[in-house]
């Protein structure tokens, strides 16, 4: 985590965050939890390690205990300088000791324990070799919303992050498009997020003409012509919060049948977007954009989810999706982004990122939302 993020955080928060995890894992019938070095980490501690290697760095959250972490000795610096350590108990080893073995003097041995999705198998087996008789959930499957709800805080930095994205944006719409590559555009992006305080570039999208059908198109060498449709797709970290935003621009003018698309897309976004508040079903958010581009015709070419949670990560739970009954809670931040790709011809997709209120959403992107002529 940044120095500026985890400056905005007290160990206060850290340890409230780690009790709550405690409580939520107990609720969902789990000993405790295991957190290895990732997104899940940083949020209930503020430390990064300074390298994730083969030794074991690993949270140790369980009930009726001080939250402890288990560090390498030579790390153990680093450690105690993060901005949640006073919440917490060091426990370093040093290279020759058994690190899984003073682990599993920690747990119930028997116990079944939630790890983080993103643990290394290697860790895991010796954990299972130490405690035979203990059993593991990913984070993801029992624990899905366990960053889901963010603070006021938390709140604070992903409208900044949305907020500097939209800088972006309005930068990126006066560069020239035609005539050049899409990774020149793509590098555009990337420098311009940076600029504006990311100091993380997940993803930069840019799909031209029939790249434009390919909803996570890689951008390359095609150059882009007038004519073309465009989609931008954009995002990644800055003070450790997540930005993504869509917003699909035309090189010259467009033809009346893609200002029609965009239209359906732009009033798709809009229906999904008023179908948040509080109690709604992450489906109803689905339901209501995908009921546009249906009846317009398009539904077929509608080809993924609505939303993604949004956080520490840039995709992580809940999911704006059919089947998913789980309840809209304020202070929930995910995408709303629907599209249409037609193959061979182009796309479009309208994306921005909302939160949810006491009385309904928020957005945390508020550039145009209708078609962008660029040069």
């Amino acid at each position: 985590m940044t120095g500026s993020t985890a400056a905005s955080f007290t160990a206060d928060d850290y340890r409230a965050r780690m009790e709550r995890a405690v409580r939520t894992a107990a609720d969902a019938g789990l000993a405790g939890l295991l957190v290895a070095p990732g997104p899940d980490l940083v949020w209930l501690t503020g430390y990064t390690p300074p390298a994730v290697t083969e030794r074991l760095t690993l949270l140790v959250l369980a009930a009726g205990q001080d939250p402890v972490l288990v560090v390498p000795a030579l790390e153990a610096p680093d450690a105690h300088r993060a901005a949640g350590a006073t919440a917490l108990t060091l426990r370093d080893w040093t290279d020759g000791k058994d690190p899984y073995a003073a682990t599993a003097a920690l747990l119930d041995t028997s116990g079944r324990f939630g790890i983080s999705d993103n643990a290394w198998a290697l860790h895991l087996l010796a954990l299972q070799q130490a405690m035979p008789g203990s059993s593991y959930a990913s984070l993801t499957e029992a624990l899905p919303m366990l960053r889901a709800v963010k603070d006021a805080a938390e709140l604070d930095l992903m409208a900044a992050a949305g907020a500097a994205a939209d800088a972006t944006f309005e930068e990126i719409r006066d560069v020239p498009f035609a005539g050049r590559p899409e990774s020149e555009v793509a590098a555009d992006l990337d420098r311009l997020l940076r600029r504006h305080g990311h100091e993380q570039v997940d993803f930069t999208i840019v799909a031209s003409g029939p790249n434009g059908a390919n909803p996570h198109h890689e951008a390359g060498d095609r150059v882009i012509a007038r004519g073309d449709m465009v989609v931008l797709d954009f995002g990644g970290l800055r003070d450790g919060y997540g930005s993504d935003t869509s917003r699909t621009v035309h090189v010259g003018e467009p033809t009346d049948e893609e200002r029609r698309v965009h239209d359906i897309v732009r009033e798709a976004h809009e229906a999904g977007f008023r179908a948040v508040r509080p109690g709604a079903a992450c489906q109803d958010v689905d339901r209501a954009a995908r009921e546009v581009i249906a009846a317009a015709g398009y539904g077929e070419y509608f080809i993924h989810r609505t939303g993604h949670g949004i956080g520490v990560t840039t995709h992580e739970p809940p999911y704006m999706i059919e089947g998913e009954e789980r309840p809209l809670v304020p202070g929930m931040c995910f995408s709303v982004e629907p599209g249409i790709y037609l193959p061979g011809r182009f796309g479009v997709r309208i994306e921005d990122i909302v939160t949810v209120t006491e009385d309904g959403g928020r957005r945390l992107n508020t550039t145009a939302r209708e078609l962008v002529i660029v040069e």
